[in-house]
Parts: C-alpha cells; sequence; structure tokens
C-alpha cells in the first residue's frame, strides 16, 4: 500500500481587478498542476443551476453561525450585513488527505489567517497591481462601475496593498504572461509539483 502525499495550501489574494482569477485559472489549467478549489459555504439561498455540495454548501443563518462559533471554518468574512461566505476545514482537509493541493482564492485577512493556520503546509500569494493609477486605468477600462464604485474599489485596494507584506510571496501583474509563470512557478517548487 502507497502512502498518498497529503495536499499543500494555496492562497491567492489580490485587491479587486489585479487579475487574480485570471491567473488562478491559468495556472489551474497547466499540466502538472493538481489545483484543487475548495466548495465555499455561503448562507445565501442556491440560485437556478446551483447545486448544494458542488456550487457551494447552503447552510442556514443559524447553521453558519453555528459553525462559525464551533471554529468550522478556517475563513469566513460577512461580505454584506447578514450575508456570510467562509471556507470549511472539512473540505480543506478532505481535499488535502485526497492528495490534492488545495487553491483558496480569499480576502487579504483570510488569507494572512489561513496561513497562520496551517503554516508550513501553506504558501500565500499576494497579486499586485503595477501601481494604483494602473488598477484605477483598469478598473476604469471595463466600464462596469460608476466613479464612486471605482474610487472605492481603489480605496480598498491601497488598504490591502498593506498587506501584502504578511504574504510569502508577491507577484506584480504587470504582464499577465510573465505573472502566470511566475505564479505557477513558485507554485510547483512549494508543492514539489513539475511542470
Amino acid at each position: 500500500m502507497t502512502d498518498i502525499r497529503k495536499g499543500k495550501v494555496i492562497v491567492i489574494s489580490a485587491p479587486s481587478g489585479c487579475g487574480k482569477s485570471t491567473i488562478i485559472n491559468a495556472v489551474r489549467e497547466l499540466p502538472g498542476m493538481d489545483l484543487q478549489f475548495s466548495v465555499s459555504a455561503t448562507n445565501r439561498d442556491p440560485r437556478p443551476g446551483e447545486t448544494d455540495g458542488v456550487s457551494y454548501y447552503f447552510l442556514t443563518d443559524d447553521e453558519f453561525r453555528r459553525r462559525i462559533d464551533a471554529g468550522d471554518f478556517v475563513e469566513y468574512c460577512e461580505v454584506y450585513p447578514g450575508r456570510f461566505y467562509g471556507t470549511l476545514k472539512s473540505e480543506v482537509e478532505r481535499t488535502r488527505d485526497d492528495g490534492h493541493d488545495v487553491i483558496l482564492d480569499i480576502d487579504v485577512v483570510g488569507g494572512v489567517n489561513v496561513k497562520e493556520m496551517f503554516g508550513d503546509d501553506a504558501l500565500s500569494i499576494f497579486i499586485m497591481p503595477p501601481s494604483v493609477d494602473e488598477l484605477r486605468r483598469r478598473l476604469e477600462s471595463r466600464g462596469t462601475d460608476s466613479e464612486e464604485r471605482i474610487a472605492e474599489r481603489v480605496g480598498r485596494a491601497e488598504y490591502e496593498i498593506g498587506f501584502a507584506p504578511m504574504y510569502d510571496r508577491v507577484v506584480v501583474n504587470d504582464d499577465l504572461s510573465v505573472a502566470v509563470e511566475e505564479t505557477s512557478r513558485v507554485i510547483a517548487d512549494f508543492t514539489g509539483r513539475s511542470l
């Protein structure tokens, strides 16, 4: 009987508009990478087409709060009053025990907390914009937000950038292909997987 290698935890955080999701998706598609998303939990109702345990774990308000109190989450946040999202410890451990590496796309505070929780079994990567001005330009070019909303996002980004020194690695997304290559190399070195 061969022992299954226990998976590692990869945390990736970034301010909105830095290309984090694009980088994560590109890295996950690379041959040799075995990065599984953990299924998040929420207390919102399922939308059409969503399945419990696949899209999210859909919990009642009481169940979500009870599980917070029980310490069942590696991280969670109240996105707006009364609406919670979080990552269950049991989900992360199940995936790791199956030998897969787990990738978490989470906010900066959650990222710092997860790194602290898993220590040397976790790698935290902060995706940084080339500059705050460039981030503002990217958000404006999307054409999806009002000037007020862009100002809020840029203000939030400036706050979040203050957390970058608490991460193991910082990757500047000035050129997407370079950022994907650097992120994948850092993850491969940490997990021992070959690209």
